[in-house]
This record gives structure tokens, C-alpha cells and sequence, in this order.
């Protein structure tokens, strides 16, 4: 099963795929991603327009060197289209609403393949990101995050998930469901994108980044945001912080000394330290080198 390098992304901008004054402004956000909405916020008689403007678009979006994804639309019919419109140089990934089985990602990546082929795209470079919106796909994210061709992301997608479970969205109600899916994800090397709460307030920045720090801690990898105000609050509470890149050096350097003496555990600063402390520290700074390339190639 191909599957892309899992990206490094941060933050994730929504932008309204049929909005000229957004779209012409999203490469100035510092996002990681910009994620071109062709689903909810595009009404369905503008559908066809946005799709047209999508080639411009997405060179638009990407001047200041974002990585360019789109969000398709569920109903097949209307995904076929926006599809044969997305796929195209320059697109990292299309996020799938609605994802629910894995057959149904390997339709959308029979179309997919067929499009990298005709238009001479290297086959199984662009992504999808599994977005979980019902309660019925909960049965089968683990076999998502598994099997499903092409994935290199999941989220659960907060509005509609509590529109169908007939819950308030909000940090109380979604906590269980996106722990859930960020379970499989992570027991399968995929990224979960989200924050513990509901993305569609964006009101209070700080707020935001508190949130934001918790799902890390969680082991999230990024946020989404529909208010370029919250990028560098992402981007933020994403990137590890100074201290934590610093003490996870030194935990390497004292796993080092203790491998040449022949010990297998030790402590530092009054801390037993054994295999998976060290196993999170590289993980640490794996993930802070990643950034760090990223933000070279900006």
C-alpha cells in the first residue's frame, strides 16, 4: 500500500475555495497548509465556480510555501468532480469528508491514480486526509488508519460529528470521539490533526493555544483553523518548545554515557530514565528537525 511521507503540519488554514479576498491573502498566514474548502463553505450553486478557479488558486495559496490541500465534497458525484479539478501539480493532499470505511477510500484512489497517470503526476504522491464525521465510521478507524490507501492524516470533523450524535460541540463532547481517533492514528504512524474543542470559535487566540497545548500533549500533530488570527497560535503550541528540545538532548547524551558503562537505566535531575523516556526524547527531536527543515524551505 502506497502511502505518502506523513507532512509536517502545524497549522492547517481553512479558506473558502470561491472567496478572491481570502484566497489572495492566505499565503501571507505562516500556515503549514492551506486547505482550500470546496465542501461547507462553498454554497452548492457556487460549486462549479470554485472548482474553475482552483488551478489559480492554488498557486495563489501557495506563494509563501505552503503546502496546498483541498477538501472535497461527500456525494460521489459532486467528489469525482472536485477531484478532476484538485489534482494537479502542487497538491499535497485532499482531505475526504466523510470518510467512513475503507472502501471508500480505495474508490477515491482509483480516481486519483488514474488522474497522477493521465496528467503525468508521480502516482501515490498526493494524500488524503481521513476526516471522521459520523458516529458509524468510529467502528472502523482502526482499519482506516491501517488500510486506507493514501492516508497521511485523520481528524474528526466536530461540527458534523455532533450534528449526527445530537450533542453541543465543545470541549466536553468531542474529547472522547477525537481521543478515539487519535488512537488509531497514532497506533499506526498516521498523523491526527485536530484540537481537544470545537475550531469554530475563534475569538479568544489565547484560548485557542491552551487548547491547542493539550492535544499535543495527547499527541496530536496539528491544528486546523478557519481564522488566519490562529496560525501562529498553532504553530505555537505545535513546535516543541526550547526547554523541552534542550532537555531531551541531554537525556540522549546521559542514555550515551550509560550504554558505555553498560547500564540500561539511569537518572537525570532525580528522574528514573529508562527506554521509552529516551524513545520519547528522539521522537522529540525527530519532530523538532522536521520543523526546523520545513521552516528551511519557506
Amino acid at each position: 500500500m502506497m502511502r505518502p511521507t506523513p507532512p509536517v503540519w502545524r497549522s492547517i488554514l481553512y479558506v473558502p475555495g470561491n472567496v478572491p479576498k481570502f484566497i489572495d491573502k492566505a499565503h501571507e498566514r505562516g500556515a503549514d497548509c492551506v486547505l482550500v474548502d470546496l465542501e461547507d463553505s462553498v454554497q452548492p450553486a457556487q460549486k462549479p465556480e470554485a472548482r474553475a478557479m482552483l488551478a489559480e488558486t492554488m498557486q495563489k495559496v501557495a506563494r509563501g510555501g505552503a503546502d496546498v490541500a483541498v477538501r472535497i465534497n461527500r456525494p460521489m458525484r459532486l467528489a469525482i468532480a472536485d477531484i478532476e479539478a484538485a489534482v494537479r501539480p502542487g497538491l499535497s493532499a485532499l482531505f475526504v469528508t466523510k470518510t467512513e470505511s475503507v472502501q471508500h477510500l480505495r474508490l477515491l484512489d482509483e480516481v486519483v491514480t488514474e488522474l497522477e497517470k493521465e496528467r503525468g503526476l508521480p502516482v501515490g504522491g498526493i494524500g488524503f486526509g481521513a476526516m471522521i464525521e459520523h458516529p458509524r465510521a468510529l467502528a472502523h478507524i482502526h482499519d482506516i488508519a491501517e488500510h486506507g490507501p493514501r492516508v497521511v492524516s485523520m481528524m474528526l470533523g466536530g461540527e458534523d460529528f455532533a450534528l449526527e450524535t445530537g450533542s453541543v460541540p465543545g470541549d466536553e463532547t468531542l474529547e472522547l470521539p477525537k481521543r478515539m481517533v487519535a488512537f488509531a492514528a497514532q497506533a499506526h504512524g498516521v498523523n491526527m490533526i485536530g484540537i481537544l474543542g470545537t475550531v469554530a470559535d475563534y475569538s479568544d487566540p489565547d484560548a485557542y493555544r491552551t487548547s491547542a497545548e493539550r492535544a499535543r500533549r495527547f499527541g496530536f500533530s496539528g491544528g486546523t483553523c478557519i481564522h488566519p488570527g490562529l496560525v501562529a497560535a498553532l504553530n505555537e503550541a505545535f513546535t516543541p518548545k526550547a526547554d523541552e528540545v534542550a532537555y531531551a538532548k541531554k537525556l540522549i547524551e546521559a542514555d550515551k554515557k550509560a550504554q558505555a558503562e553498560g547500564r540500561g537505566s539511569f537518572s537525570v535531575d532525580g528522574k528514573m530514565i529508562d527506554i521509552p523516556v529516551i524513545d520519547r526524547a528522539r521522537k522529540l527531536l525527530a519532530r523538532h528537525a522536521a520543523i526546523e527543515r520545513r521552516l528551511k524551505k519557506v
